[in-house]
């Protein structure tokens, strides 16, 4: 079929877009991670005389590139709808988030309909798949503290000894309140087949949005994490001061992820923006942790019956284009996530000119020196 000069004109805008917006991006990434980098680095004083404000500074600047991260999908019309319980209630509370995993957009939504949860974002822990940490944005989740935990029945016994390890070292010296994790171990069209052939072996239900989570990393969260100050689990180094003002994790969040048509987005599309606006709909339900069972074999139960209900609820939205309303309601209600450009543009306008003071400053050091 030929194509139309209005079908090549809209394939050509397109592409130069992209370009455009890939061009920005690189630059952004060249000026934003080096100046937190250094920023951290000068700031190292800081962090020997009073830590508590070093790691405040440090979760500010974290939040800022995160926010850098959502205005990429922000200005390509990304937007996020969420649904159920209000986590802003809990957000300055300890929290679990469990989450579905579909593509690598997933972590760019979380990004941006977290911005606005107050002190969320600065505060919060990741694991992550261990490939990350050689992305451009490895060194600044090294240094904020996140975890990335590899994948794989060799490696699994080993990394959850160090995931805890992890938690007790870093998570309250750091005042971290909320830990992001992914339970399904990997993206659904990577594990659905396996998921389903495990799930008719055990007389399990058959899921096609989300496959069965895995118990490890979310039974070392919860043994680590709940209630510190009653276990006497020590939390190493200076988090034993923290540890003793903690009341512990207090909530798991269950977040649901939707993609219209079931169709996710993955890093290229949020960064390249070649993909027609998309309304990404998240949907979270609240536990206090005290109703979520500690035996391994109860806690299994209880985080299969999560992944079933994501099932339902993913089931009822690619229906009807919306999630069903919580049980005794008749209607669900949605609320639209905001970000201001004003305040998106003037991070990325310091991103910019923080890269400029570097360079200026290395450039009167190298003349001094040389």
């Amino acid at each position: 079929m030929a194509v139309t000069l209005e079908q090549a004109r809209r394939v050509g805008c397109t592409c130069l877009k992209a370009l455009l917006r890939f061009a920005f991006m690189v630059a952004n990434n060249l000026v934003a991670i080096p100046s937190y980098v250094l920023y951290l680095i000068v700031l190292q004083p800081l962090r020997m005389l009073d830590s508590e404000s070093f790691w405040y500074i440090e979760g500010v600047l974290f939040k800022w590139l995160l926010a850098m991260v959502a205005s990429w999908g922000w200005w390509a019309g990304y937007t996020v709808v969420e649904w159920g319980d209000d986590v802003k209630a809990v957000s300055e509370d300890e929290a679990m988030v469990l989450v579905n995993h579909q593509a690598t957009g997933d972590v760019c939504t979380l990004m941006m309909c977290l911005q606005d949860k107050g002190t969320v974002v600065r505060q919060m822990m990741w694991l992550m798949d261990h490939i990350f940490k050689y992305t451009n944005f490895g060194i600044v989740s090294l240094i904020h503290g996140d975890f990335f935990i590899r994948q794989g029945k060799t490696h699994r016994d080993q990394q959850l000894v160090l995931l805890k390890d992890h938690l007790e070292k870093y998570y309250r010296s750091r005042n971290r309140k909320w830990i992001v994790l992914f339970p399904e171990g990997g993206f659904l069209r990577k594990r659905r087949e396996t998921s389903q052939a495990f799930a008719k072996k055990n007389n399990l239900p058959f899921l096609k949005h989300v496959t069965l989570p895995r118990l490890g990393a979310t039974q070392v969260i919860l043994k680590t994490l709940v209630a510190p100050q009653e276990n006497g689990t020590p939390a190493g180094g200076d988090a034993v001061i923290k540890e003793s003002k903690s009341k512990g994790l207090q909530w798991v969040i269950d977040t649901t992820i939707a993609y219209p048509k079931g169709e996710p987005i993955d890093i290229q599309t949020w960064i390249l923006g070649y993909r027609q606006p998309t309304v990404t709909h998240v949907h979270y339900r609240i536990f206090p942790v005290k109703d979520v069972p500690a035996e391994p074999e109860a806690l299994t139960d209880w985080l299969y019956q999560r992944f079933i209900e994501k099932e339902d609820l993913l089931t009822h939205f690619y229906e009807t284009g919306a999630f069903p309303p919580p049980k005794g309601q008749t209607k669900a209600i949605s609320r639209e996530m905001t970000l201001s450009n004003l305040w998106l543009v003037g991070i990325q306008s310091l991103a910019f000119l923080s890269g400029g003071m570097w360079y200026c400053i290395f450039q009167y050091l190298y003349h001094c020196l040389f």
